[in-house]
């Protein structure tokens, strides 16, 4: 099947987002935030393709370049993509306090990427910021929240910040992972080495969803549907 199937089949499910979580409006310009991994490419990708709604948005493409920090510099696979998208961006750098230490835990890391991310999208004129996070994500989210805090937390397809300036969007939502992937091969993507963080062969996320790739693909497909009815119940 190529790419543009496969994408015809995609974009069913982030329409289907769009339209049950109000991810996008007429008029919303979009920061998409771009890693360079499959998920965010395949996130900028069909948005730039257009999710089914009335009237038109615009993406904004922005990756925040951590290579300062020792993260690889990924910056000259992704302008020429993006140019070849044909859609705006920006280079933003990872900043991070004199004082952190290196190499960051993962919330630390996160905490300062998605600063820098907001901070871009603010220049950039953005009322929205969207994340690739898909059903496979947040599935291991609501299970780390049951293993390691007791409690029954997801990941919203829609989070309002700093009083409303900004809304934190989640297209993907109810795309699997093994779909993402199939996408991202028939599209040649080069994406970035694995590992791409120096923690991430030890990090809880990483051992939770190597638990979860153990069990069958029809298993995993009933574990997120049941892992995402009781965190929508919780609310």
């Amino acid at each position: 099947m190529n790419s543009d199937k496969l994408a015809y089949n995609l974009l069913k499910g982030v329409n289907r987002a769009a339209r049950e979580f109000d991810l996008l409006a007429a008029g919303d310009r979009v920061a998409v935030g771009v890693s360079g991994g499959k998920d965010s490419r395949a996130l900028l990708d069909l948005l730039a393709r257009g999710v089914d709604i009335p009237g038109e948005y615009r993406v904004v493409a922005i990756h925040i370049d951590g290579s300062e920090v020792g993260l690889p510099d990924l910056r000259p696979a992704l302008a020429p993509w993006f140019r070849e998208l044909d859609v705006e961006h920006v280079f933003a750098p990872l900043a991070v306090p004199e004082d952190e230490p290196l190499p960051m835990d993962c919330f630390r890391c996160a905490w300062n990427r998605r600063k820098a991310l907001f901070f871009a999208a603010d220049a950039a004129g953005c009322n929205k910021v969207a994340l690739g996070h898909h059903a496979d994500d947040a599935a291991v989210t609501t299970l780390m929240s049951l293993l390691y805090k007791g409690q029954v937390e997801t990941l919203p397809p829609s989070q309002d910040y700093f009083e409303g300036r900004f809304t934190l969007i989640r297209p993907l939502i109810y795309l699997a992972e093994k779909d993402i992937i199939r996408y991202a091969r028939a599209c040649g993507w080069e994406l970035p080495p694995e590992p791409t963080c120096p923690r991430e062969e030890t990090s809880r996320r990483v051992t939770i969803e190597r638990f979860l790739a153990s069990f069958t693909a029809r298993e995993q497909q009933q574990f997120r549907a049941n892992l995402w009815n009781v965190s929508t119940q919780s609310r």
